[in-house]
């Protein structure tokens, strides 16, 4: 029987799996095959128990398969199989490649379709309490990658670190000396930074200091990719909701029965 030819790429959203949409959920269960990366939740190819599920993502420097070898991937199934799904972290249009493997399926004949993400940039940084932008305190913010094709630092986060605007760097913990050492050569050696790693997941790990002591936090707390940077003001918007919900602690609340919260899968048969 002839199955269409189809790519649909996904963005699964920054880690936690409630955190993909509702749309993400239903193209997974229509999927004959999904390609899944190393940042996604394999429990949410539970989504496509039918389906043909083929992890092409790095884990510790190691590649499943190249670039190249993805593209070829993707096209061969789709003509053998039907309906592959790419599902990447985050969204696949923010520094996913997602865009680059739509092209080439498009160049074969191929129909494409994409279904955004939620954004680690944003989203990771809103879980700890971080807003990108906040009145009176940032106007603007810029979303960086901090590691560019050549392996080397991008240079907009020269351009970045000269601005008011909140910085959000991706894919920067390797360049992180490189980065404080631009900050700081702007006279911001006082400005708020936090590094969050593994970001809404249960490991998630949270470094705050400012630029200058930013790098004795890292050492501390053993920091390391996959992490975003954020530097500015709007940091100390984290620090301060902590403040405010310390000072009306639980003892100075009324009593309400508490509810642990859990993960529950969706039934796609109800949507």
């Amino acid at each position: 029987m002839f199955k269409q030819p189809k790519l649909t790429v996904v963005g699964a959203g920054p880690g936690d799996v409630d955190l993909i949409t509702i749309k993400g959920v239903k193209t997974l269960a229509s999927a004959n095959v999904i390609l899944y990366d190393a940042l996604v939740d394999d429990t949410l190819l539970e989504y496509a128990p039918n389906a043909e599920h083929i992890f092409v993502g790095k884990r510790r420097g190691c590649y499943a398969y190249e670039q190249d070898q993805i593209n070829e991937l993707i096209v061969s199934r789709a003509f053998s199989h039907g309906h592959v799904v790419r599902l990447k972290g985050g969204d696949p249009f923010v520094f996913g490649r997602g865009a680059e493997e739509m092209e080439y399926a498009a160049a074969q004949g191929i129909e494409v379709a994409m279904v955004p993400g939620v954004s680690s940039s944003v989203s990771v940084p809103a879980s700890q309490h971080i807003p990108v932008t906040k009145r009176g305190s940032s106007e603007s913010f810029w979303v960086i990658t901090g590691t560019t094709k050549e392996h080397k630092l991008s240079t907009d986060v020269h351009l970045a670190a000269k601005s008011n605007a909140t910085v959000v760097i991706l894919m920067g913990m390797s360049k992180l000396g490189a980065i404080v050492d631009l900050f700081k050569q702007e006279g911001k050696d006082d400005t708020p930074i936090a590094i969050i790693q593994n970001g809404t997941r249960e490991n998630e790990k949270v470094g705050v200091g400012t630029i200058t002591t930013i790098q004795k936090e890292v050492a501390k707390q053993e920091l390391k990719n996959p992490a975003i940077i954020i530097i500015g003001d709007v940091v100390k918007h984290r620090e301060r909701i902590m403040e405010l919900q310390k000072n009306h602690s639980q003892n100075d609340l009324p009593e309400y029965p508490s509810k642990k919260v859990q993960h529950h899968k969706l039934d796609i048969k109800g949507l």
